[in-house]
């Protein structure tokens, strides 16, 4: 198993201007970016009034509006990540710790999250914490009823539908075995993303007499699979580095629920950029990242569900079985 704290990159700081030439230095950012705190204010505020809701309307406008706020939530967490709002990282965490979908560990998502920005490792079976591809040795060990599931999820409906379901528990599977090993500090992640899992358990049961079966089925796991139909189509495994991460683009109902993280070439070229900045900055380096990813863009999210919702979107194995180490290839070409 990878070390999630082996080579994990430095994020650099957030900025505020993005109109300079790609490797430029950049200015200092602010110390505290107000639009992103607002939005981290309003995410709890209306997730708190949603929730408060059950039983006073109906559960068809509660679930499905309270699972788009655990997903507009997630999209936060993957801003603090990257080092928003504040310059002060305990700030920042503490803004993020808070576990409204109750199964991820805040620090588990940013170990796996920032191993995920080794650019020249994405896609890769092993190096990649979101790849879902496959070398042969694992599509040789599962069974023909694993290899379905995974063949479902390389459709969009299969990983919207089914895919929530699959991750989630096969997340907490390996994270219970870490545990009882107590892999690198699991046992105190736990203990403590256990404790924050406290009060809103307690607000959910006990202030909104929510069953929490109910909570977990029409609001959690919903909210995972909107989340999902951004990373689906994100990464294709390719030889380029540059050529692994779409853009799409158009997406003015899902784009803001992503934070516009469906810009995902520009993410990974500028992580620490804040979400209000990507569309302005988008339409100064649009040719570029489109030249430099050899045209990997979707006009939206509808051509996305056009192309893939009954088909799959890529092989499950991988085409080289692992991405080549870029120190090797190089030495190879010389």
């Amino acid at each position: 198993m990878m070390n999630p704290d082996a080579g994990e990159p430095q994020l650099t700081a957030a900025m505020t201007d993005w109109d300079r030439p790609k490797g430029a230095v950049r200015p200092a950012r602010v110390a505290v970016e107000l639009r992103t705190l607002s939005l981290v204010a309003a995410v709890y505020g209306a997730w708190l009034a949603m929730t408060y809701g059950y039983g006073r309307w109906p559960l068809w406008i509660v679930a499905p509006i309270t699972a788009v706020l655990l997903t507009l939530h997630s999209s936060m967490q993957h801003e603090i990540v990257h080092g928003h709002p504040t310059i002060w990282r305990p700030l920042n965490r503490l803004l993020g710790v808070v576990p409204l979908s109750l199964w991820l560990p805040f620090d588990r998502y940013r170990r796996n999250h920032l191993v995920h920005h080794i650019n020249d490792r994405l896609t890769d079976p092993l190096d990649d914490p979101e790849s879902y591809y496959l070398t042969p040795e694992s599509w040789a060990h599962l069974s023909a009823v694993g290899r379905r599931i995974l063949q479902l999820q390389q459709t969009l409906a299969g990983r919207v539908l089914i895919g929530s379901f699959w991750r989630i528990g096969r997340f907490l599977r390996k994270d219970f075995l870490a545990v009882v090993r107590n892999d690198e500090g699991m046992r105190a992640i736990w203990i403590e993303h256990l404790l924050w899992c406290v009060p809103v358990i307690a607000w959910v049961t006990l202030v909104c007499h929510m069953p929490l079966w109910i909570y977990v089925l029409t609001m959690v796991i919903p909210g995972n699979g909107i989340l999902l139909i951004r990373s689906f189509a994100e990464h294709r495994a390719r030889p380029g580095v540059l050529e692994r991460t779409a853009i799409v683009e158009g997406s003015w109902i899902l784009g803001p629920l992503f934070l516009f993280n469906n810009l995902h070439a520009m993410h990974h070229e500028e992580p620490a950029m804040p979400w209000y900045e990507y569309n302005a900055r988008y339409r100064l380096i649009r040719a570029r990242l489109i030249e430099e990813n050899h045209g990997l863009v979707y006009l939206s999210y509808f051509e996305v569900a056009r192309r893939f919702l009954f088909r799959p979107h890529d092989a499950l194995r991988h085409p080289t079985g692992r991405v080549p180490q870029l120190r090797a290839v190089q030495a190879g070409k010389s």
